[in-house]
């Protein structure tokens, strides 16, 4: 059966929200997105990664560093998507609880989820996981700040 779900957001609209480029671009998608509260993202992982030439090349895996900034690109765009966050740019502040549970590999489709758990002033906190098939790769919970 043809599955006929479209995207939320591009990659070319997710540019409009968050100043990330090629090749720090980590995000395809988004699925799914609550401004402020949040995502759903994915990011199909492909043997041109530039990473992948040297991490590693005879056993290409993601860098879970990478994995971590994917999530927070998405939870930036759920952020950023707000109207009074407009034009700004979130900056990481902290991770805590990074645990990496699979190697990400190519051709893997990695799905990002964040949650918004706490947003004050210019300060807030994701909780993220990263799934392959729906088996965790990778948690953490991320803190941002948002900046001009």
């Amino acid at each position: 059966m043809l599955d006929t779900k479209k995207d939320l957001l591009t990659a070319k609209e997710i540019m409009d929200i968050i100043p990330h480029r090629q090749p720090f671009m980590l995000l395809d998608a988004i699925e799914e997105m609550e401004e402020g509260k949040s995502v759903k993202a994915r990011k199909c992982v492909t043997y041109n990664e530039p990473f992948f030439g040297g991490h590693f090349p005879v056993e290409p895996v993601m860098p879970g560093v990478l994995i971590v900034e994917a999530m927070a690109q998405a939870g930036a765009v759920a952020v950023l998507s707000m109207p009074e966050m407009k034009g700004k740019t979130a900056y990481f502040a902290g991770i805590d609880k990074a645990r990496f549970k699979r190697k990400v590999v190519p051709g893997d489709v990695l799905t990002l989820e964040v949650e918004i758990t706490k947003l004050k002033g210019p300060i807030g906190i994701g909780q993220g996981k990263a799934t392959v098939n729906g088996e965790l790769a990778c948690s953490a919970e991320i803190m941002f700040a948002i900046g001009k």
